[in-house]
């Protein structure tokens, strides 16, 4: 069992005061368990940037295409706007992702190596600071003293806690650069779905009248389960997140829709 799903199991033990499953998850067994899997899976990292990457993918594609369709400007307009859409957004937030994971490793990295220098000069003073923060958190100046004198018996473990309990940050682990493919390819993947009816519509003819109605049907589909997927980074009910996604999504293509029929013509 995973944390995440170990914490889940917890939640709704703790909802229906069950004390035999609550008691399940906190077996030394499970928590060892769940501590080897959730190091064993690094791809997990990424979810988020796939989740976001998607769902701006999807909106904005789908944006687009509803702009394009309320002015009546044909499928052709609609794959090469698409088409620009998804290959320069996608790649404007891949560069985004990069640059926003890069800067915070390198603002944590900053901020240790002056931990490191600190502790290195001024251990004394270092290790009162985390006494007054320990007696902050509501334990005694003797249960403080004695965990800082445990936790500075090492160096790396005493920084450790400093940037956690000091500073409030934790290491990002992810690597930039898979960040932002994760980003650009769940872009370029996720906001094709509006598209795919007007590709098809290059191969084979097809009822022009029915091209947008099968967008629109296809990206809500997506939106729900994107939205849905978000359970994964925010544990809340699939239903709910899946649902708020599709009214986000649909309040933005419904903008867009509305601002092609009264641009219609403008410009031609």
């Amino acid at each position: 069992m995973s944390t995440s799903k170990r914490l889940e199991t917890a939640r709704e033990a703790f909802e229906r005061r069950d004390e035999a499953s609550s008691a399940k998850v906190h077996d030394p067994e499970a928590i060892a368990q769940a501590a080897v899997e959730s190091h064993g899976r690094a791809s997990d990292q990424y979810i988020g940037n796939m989740v976001y990457g998607g769902l701006d993918g999807i909106i904005t594609t789908f944006a687009v295409v509803s702009g394009v369709a309320g002015a009546e400007l044909g499928a052709g307009v609609i794959v090469i706007l698409g088409l620009a859409n998804l290959l320069g957004d996608g790649l404007s937030m891949a560069v985004g992702a990069y640059l926003s994971s890069r800067s915070e490793q390198e603002y944590y990295e900053k901020e240790r190596a002056r931990e490191a220098w600190e502790v290195d000069h001024f251990p004394e003073g270092e290790r009162a600071e985390m006494i007054e923060i320990y007696q902050g958190q509501g334990y005694s100046e003797e249960e403080a003293q004695k965990l800082v004198e445990i936790i500075s018996r090492d160096k790396e473990r005493w920084l450790d806690s400093m940037m956690v309990d000091e500073l409030g940050m934790l290491a990002d682990e992810k690597k930039p650069i898979l960040s932002a493919l994760a980003t650009l390819a769940s872009f370029i993947v996720a906001g094709s779905v509006p598209l795919l009816i007007y590709f098809l519509g290059l191969i084979t003819p097809l009822n022009p009248a029915l091209s947008f109605p099968i967008s629109l049907a296809l990206s809500g589909l997506a939106l729900f389960g994107l939205g849905a997927a978000k359970v994964f980074i925010t544990e809340r009910n699939f239903l709910k997140s899946g649902l708020e996604m599709l009214i986000v999504g649909g309040l933005s293509a419904s903008v867009a829709y509305l601002v092609g029929v009264l641009l219609k013509g403008v410009g031609g």
